[in-house]
């Protein structure tokens, strides 16, 4: 078949309906977000007939994916790293319970932080739970692996993890596709009772999947992604994994022959082949994006004085992605010299869109804080933590998603007063309503704001689940409506929004402030696309 060229996260994207996907579920988070929005805008998805709707968070994403296996069908989701955080309980357990149609699960990690609060490696998560977890080098890889992920999933009957990082998803190349597989059809599992996870079921699936992992480190197609490539003389082993492969032959290229290197693309570690490797080295170097997961293995494997360089010795920095300067300093190389960054980005802090509601939001909000005294402004994840930055400085806290929400309570219960919390509509509905369900039982005396711009701006524009629906969730979970206001956050409305920012600051119990304004990236790319409607229907 012809070639696309396609970022990682396309690839994958493409690989899933190519290889019979049913559903795809999946919360926006960079850099994973394209990987649903390949799939929502795919003719062939619609013509297959595939689910592909926007989850409220990565927990949900995560169980009716392993509701469409439950049926036998195959099915992807796809997160970022700390969302398979919220997707954890979830995930762990469907180890557990295994699956019935292939369930493949996407993290995609994010090293140095781009666009992160940490940069947590989702290999752990895999080895936690007892899963097979798959790394590809590049696009054409990642577009295989994931039919051998999908026929994994089956034949073991568990999800398989699939994880890549930032530079990988956010790079192209050209990507050679495979014939199309049919999708599976509706077959429920044979056992009624393998998803009862009681006690006493569980135990028993728990013990045969303990089992079942020694059984997997031999699989052949696991296997056949772990390459060993023998070089001359003892000199210096490598170890390598995804990206990071790419890294290491931009430096040794022609003189690859000198090094002995094991390429690792999918887990449980390859005992017998990093046997093979040590066996003809005098000392092993180890490149991977993220924590030191092979590295301590590695060192616990050993039975021979080997010499084991990476992470946790210093000869790679502890923190941060790898590049090829860092590549070739490890190799004892010298680095290559990049070019240098033009003035006009250099040292460029992110800030609010020119017109975002966001801005004047804070721009109320700063005056009121300065009044209020020793208060504290608790913010979530989202365009909006951009307030911490000048010229507002209004931002305290940016934890995880929800978390402003339950700061605000737990502040306010040690006695601080203003508390304020901060936070997106479509956070809001991914984790903040039972924070909200906490402040309205106890009537916290916390203020919410929810910015809405009725989207997920950070990451794109997409749809929010609490689009036109916020007034009635908090009603719904039992806000006064006394103390439930709405206001417009633009620069002629500053005087009266203070007003009603004011009121609420004042009242020593819950209230919540609905800061509505539409997106000016969203407004903007809806309005040409709605001139754009008139201008070929005029033709």
């Amino acid at each position: 078949m012809h070639k696309l060229l396609l970022l990682g996260d396309e690839a994958i994207a493409q690989a899933a309906l190519d290889a019979g996907m049913s559903g795809m579920y999946a919360y926006p988070g960079t850099p994973s977000t394209e990987i649903m929005e390949y799939i929502q805008a795919s003719p062939q998805a619609a013509a297959d007939g595939v689910h592909r709707e926007w989850s409220s968070n990565e927990k949900t994403a995560m169980e009716a994916a392993l509701g469409m296996s439950y049926a036998g069908k195959r099915a992807m989701v796809a997160m970022k790293h700390v969302g398979l955080n919220v997707a954890a309980d979830a995930f762990i357990n469907s180890a557990v319970t295994g699956v019935n149609g292939g369930l493949v699960v996407v993290a995609a990690d994010d090293p140095s932080m781009h666009s992160s609060q940490n940069e947590q490696d989702s290999r752990f998560y895999g080895k936690f739970a007892l899963v097979p977890v798959m790394e590809p080098r590049n696009q054409q890889e990642a577009y295989d692996m994931i039919f051998d992920a999908f026929a994994l999933s089956e034949k073991y009957r568990l999800p398989v993890l699939f994880r890549i990082t930032t530079r990988l998803a956010h790079s192209r190349s050209a990507v050679a596709r495979r014939e199309k597989t049919t999708q599976n059809i509706l077959a429920l599992p044979s056992n009624p009772r393998q998803f009862v996870l009681l006690p006493a079921i569980a135990r028993k699936q728990y013990r045969a999947l303990t089992a079942l992992y020694e059984k997997i480190k031999t699989d052949p197609v696991l296997e056949a992604h772990n390459r060993l490539t023998v070089g001359r003389g003892r000199g210096t082993g490598i170890i390598t994994c995804g990206i990071a492969y790419n890294y290491l032959m931009e430096n040794i290229g022609d003189h690859a022959d000198d090094y002995h290197i094991l390429t690792v693309g999918a887990y449980p570690l390859d005992r017998q082949k990093v046997s093979e490797l040590v066996g003809r080295c005098d000392r092993v170097l180890v490149l991977e994006e993220g924590y030191p997961l092979i590295e301590e293995q590695l060192r616990g494997l050993l039975d021979r004085d080997v010499s084991v360089l990476g992470r946790m010795d210093g000869t790679v920095p502890r923190d941060g992605e790898l590049n090829p300067s860092i590549v070739a300093a490890a190799l004892g190389m010298k680095p290559g010299e990049g070019r240098e960054v033009p003035s006009l980005v250099k040292q460029r802090p992110p800030s609010f869109c020119k017109g975002c509601g966001h801005a004047d939001l804070y721009a109320a909000l700063s005056e009121l804080m300065t009044e209020a005294g020793p208060g504290r402004v608790f913010s979530d994840i989202g365009c909006y933590t951009l307030g911490a930055l000048p010229p507002y400085n209004m931002v305290n806290s940016c934890v995880d998603m929800g978390a402003s929400v339950t700061m605000a309570v737990g502040a306010a219960d040690a006695g601080l007063f203003p508390a304020v919390a901060v936070i997106g509509d479509s956070t809001f509905t991914h984790s903040g309503m039972t924070g909200l369900l906490d402040a309205v039982i106890k009537d916290s005396p916390i203020t919410l704001i929810i910015s809405d711009n009725s989207t997920t701006g950070m990451t794109g524009g997409q749809k929010s689940q609490a689009t036109d629906r916020l007034e009635s969730i908090c009603l719904g979970l039992g806000v006064d409506p006394d103390h439930l206001k709405v206001i417009v956050p633009l620069r002629k409305n500053h005087e009266e929004n203070k007003n009603v920012i004011r009121t609420e600051l004042n009242h020593r119990g819950l209230s919540v402030i609905l800061a509505r304004r539409e997106c000016i990236q969203t407004a903007s790319r809806s309005k040409k696309a709605e001139a754009a409607s008139k201008n070929k229907q005029a033709e």
